[in-house]
């Protein structure tokens, strides 16, 4: 194999690897992480959950 080869099948692994957190829903008045109350229009209460939740996605869980 070629290094250029191997560049291209590490990218592609990568790309597949890379997963786009999928969009959060509606305004439920609730952080969609942890649970605790939020202001319309949020759906996180800080962004440490926003990060959590949307690691979450990327896993697939």
């Amino acid at each position: 194999m070629t290094d250029a080869h191997l560049e291209r099948e590490m990218a592609a692994m990568i790309e597949r690897v890379r997963v786009k957190p999928r969009e959060a829903g509606p305004y439920t008045g609730y952080c969609y992480w942890c649970g605790c109350r939020v202001k319309s229009p949020r759906r996180w209460c800080d962004a440490e959950c926003r990060d959590e939740w949307e690691r979450q996605q990327r896993r697939g869980a």
